[in-house]
């Protein structure tokens, strides 16, 4: 069975936030707190968890990330 996970990461003062989607959570948390790629989470200091959902279905994970995404702009 696979595990699907759509996630908020903020910065230290909450003003940041970040909406991601991946299958591995360890794995993602790690990369976006070594700050291993320069994009927006390494620009921001976007690295703390706040929040976090699983699915078993990848199209579910991803229309949950467009979702929440469309509601970050907002």
């Amino acid at each position: 069975m696979h595990r699907y996970y759509v996630y908020i990461l903020a910065n230290k003062n909450h003003s940041v936030l970040y909406v991601g989607f991946t299958n591995n959570l360890k794995r993602g948390l790690k990369e976006h707190r070594s700050k291993s790629n320069s994009g927006f989470t390494g620009r921001y200091n976007v690295h703390k968890l706040i929040w976090f959902e699983t699915s078993s279905y990848v199209i579910n994970s991803i229309k949950r990330e467009k979702q929440l995404k469309k509601w970050n702009r907002k």
